[in-house]
């Protein structure tokens, strides 16, 4: 028998099709027609087991080979084979649709293409000039055919000769497609691809260092574990079999993961898998899309952000289901009502884990905490559902690195940090070191100081706020102890406003210009056993600017000047010092322009209030103008007096100490500054 003829498809229009649009990369071809061999082994083992097969099993694997001087790539089985019949059908009839029909309804939706329209076979054109397939049906006394196409709509079918049941596809590569004839690229594909395929799949022989070269072995180089751990049942693995399975996924890498998840549900759907919690020594180490979904065991995808939550895409594992709906290349998910009942399943069974693992050994729950902090966070901020199981289990850590429950904490602190308005005062610290000082004062009032140094921190502080009752987060160092936690008791501030105005010019003269940070002089009356300056950052300010880092939409943000208060100890003997050290010096020499400041304020007052009252109109441009000198010289009266008070303050030694020290403990002395602060203490001392 031999038979010439043309595919059921205007190929005109499915080849480019096929080549260009239903797959997304061109190595997909190695999957698809390693799967078709699978399918045919397992469906001649279902047979076999039914009793409608009477012969050998024999041995089922799948073998792939290479000839780069013929340019051909080999796949072969031992499966059920086909028929010159079943030839015709299963290849010459794509998906059983006429070519219009099929291509008017699908060209320009590929996610609309499921992957049972049994093009699998075609991906071969994607590399291949031409492809013959030689195949033998496992039916007693079958003939042998081949099928042979260069990729136009003719094909040859004809009978041969072939000793065994099963199939060859051989593929002739083309010249743009020569990089598939190498042996390292058709291993690291099927490593990707075909890994843990219920079939073995051999690729070539195993090889070992002799005579100084690597020579092949007589024993198959198996590519994939047929029974991987996902397969099993929990009850037969063991911690280091989960282990194992890890560094199998992922030899790269090092550690072992935290914790594990083996999912193993059959209704309403179909979905088993491993998920590891990875260990993360720091956040540059945070990496996404390492969860490999497969199909039965076939590869998939490892981009699972239609099935997985995206705060899960953190996790490492596998996922299996032959229920996810996919389109022909197999390479995109498709949105659902299955997909979202899977997605919710997921999160379910990951929370339920992580509270198991909490309730029945909080010690080592505690001790993983700093890496699956980012991963509860993440899952709190995006579900409202994890949210509420999270939130019995997610932990607090303070500066003694002690770890509480929301409930807990709140407990420990609420009697202290309740403030005169029945607020819950959860102050916090960024950065132990940097902020040790305002952490002491804290800690000294009887307070304990939570550590946010997280990349979501700043996220997972607004919700809490939002969802806990009357509670607020405050970070130690945006204001004085006092004015943290706000009790009853007021201590008003002694000084009189000449002497403040004193206090804020000198100290004005000696506070550094920096770029995009400003700096505001306020006094409050701490004790004199406070600090003479703090310098602080408020915090409404200071949350948005850190949320703007992480949010482009929340730019604006980011572009406005820092602002910070320095606070002056109005109680502090230094303070004191200080404005009698200018009584001293400079007072007698301002007293003249004091005195002239007075009367020129005088004169302004009096012309000011003989137009109180006064229309725009019924006031004289004479009038107008007198008042607008009296003001300028006003001015400049009292521009001299700050200015001669500003350089008093630039050139003494105990102002800037004063200063540096303040800016020193908020993080903000460095560099040429820092060096000159080293200098003058030295000197001082």
């Amino acid at each position: 028998m031999s038979k010439n003829g043309k595919i059921g498809v205007t190929s005109e229009n499915i080849f480019p099709v096929i080549k260009k649009f239903l797959y997304s990369e061109h190595d997909i071809f190695l999957r698809e027609l390693v799967s078709n061999a699978v399918d045919a082994s397992q469906k001649l083992r279902a047979l076999s087991s039914l009793g409608e097969f009477k012969g050998e099993l024999g041995d089922l694997k799948v073998m792939i080979s290479t000839d780069p001087e013929a340019g051909t790539i080999t796949i072969s089985d031992r499966g059920i084979g086909m028929s010159a019949e079943e030839v015709d059908k299963y290849i010459n009839q794509i998906a059983f649709s006429g070519a219009e029909e099929f291509l008017d309804k699908y060209k320009d939706d590929k996610l609309a293409i499921i992957g049972h329209f049994g093009l699998g076979f075609y991906s071969s054109f994607m590399v291949a000039k031409r492809v013959d397939i030689i195949t033998k049906s496992y039916r007693e006394d079958a003939q042998a055919v081949k099928w042979s196409c260069d990729g136009s709509p003719e094909y040859t079918l004809e009978e041969v000769n072939k000793a065994d049941r099963g199939t060859d596809i051989v593929l002739h590569i083309d010249e743009e497609s020569k990089e598939f004839l190498d042996k390292s690229r058709i291993e690291g594909l099927l490593n990707k691809y075909c890994k843990f395929l219920t079939i073995p799949v051999v690729f070539g022989k195993k090889q070992e260092w002799k005579d100084g070269k690597m020579q092949d072995t007589d024993e198959d180089n198996q590519i994939n574990d047929t029974h991987p751990a996902w397969t099993r049942k929990p009850s037969e693995l063991k911690e280091e079999d989960y282990k194992d399975f890890y560094r199998q996924l992922y030899p790269m890498n090092m550690e072992e993961p935290l914790f594990w998840i083996h999912l193993n549900v059959d209704y309403p759907f179909n979905l088993t898998g491993i998920l590891y919690f990875p260990k993360i020594k720091n956040q540059m180490e945070l990496q996404r899309n390492k969860i490999q979904l497969y199909c039965n065991q076939v590869f998939v995808t490892e981009e699972v952000e239609g099935i997985v939550p995206e705060y899960l895409t953190l996790l490492h594992g596998v996922l299996d289901s032959p229920d996810i709906p996919l389109n022909v290349s197999r390479s995109y998910l498709q949105s659902d009502a299955q997909v979202k009942k899977i997605a919710s399943h997921i999160t379910k069974k990951v929370a339920d884990r992580l509270e198991e693992i909490f309730k029945s050994d909080r010690t080592l729950f505690e001790e993983k905490w700093d890496s699956l902090k980012i991963f509860v966070q993440y899952g709190m901020l995006s579900d409202e559902k994890f949210y509420d199981r999270a939130k019995k289990f997610v932990l607090m850590t303070d500066v003694e690195g002690k770890k509480f429950t929301l409930d807990e904490y709140r407990s420990l602190i609420e009697g202290e940090q309740t403030d005169k308005d029945g607020q819950l005062i959860q102050l916090y610290t960024t950065d132990p070191e940097a902020q040790y000082s305002h952490i002491q004062r804290a800690q000294a009032k009887g307070y304990s100081v939570l550590v946010l140094d997280g990349p979501l921190d700043v996220h997972a502080v607004g919700q809490l706020e939002q969802k806990l009752d009357k509670t607020r987060f405050v970070r130690v160092d945006s204001d004085s102890i006092g004015k943290l936690i706000v009790k009853d008791e007021h201590r008003e501030v002694t000084l009189s406003t000449d002497e403040q105005e004193r206090l804020r010019q000198i100290f004005t003269g000696r506070l550094p210009e920096m770029e995009k940070k400003n700096f505001h002089i306020t006094f409050e009356a701490l004790g004199e056993s406070a600090e003479a300056i703090l310098i602080t950052q408020a915090e409404f300010m200071r949350r948005m600017q850190e949320m703007a880092r992480l949010q482009p939409g929340m730019s604006f943000y980011g572009e406005m000047p820092e602002s910070y208060s320095v606070i002056l100890n109005s109680d502090h003997a230094l303070i004191g010092r200080i404005l009698a050290d200018e009584d001293k010096v400079l007072e007698t020499a301002l007293a003249p322009k004091r005195e002239e400041l007075t009367a020129q304020t005088a004169l302004v007052d009096e012309a000011r209030k003989a137009q109180e009252g006064k229309k725009a109109e019924e006031i004289s441009e004479a009038d107008r103008s007198a008042l607008e000198d009296l003001t300028f010289k006003q001015a400049q009266i009292e521009g001299s007096i700050n200015s001669e008070l500003k350089a008093y303050g630039a050139g003494n030694d105990l102002v800037g100490q004063l200063v540096d020290l303040a800016l020193l403990g908020s993080g903000l002395l460095t560099g040429e500054a820092l060096a000159h602060f080293i200098q003058r203490s030295q000197r001082m001392l």
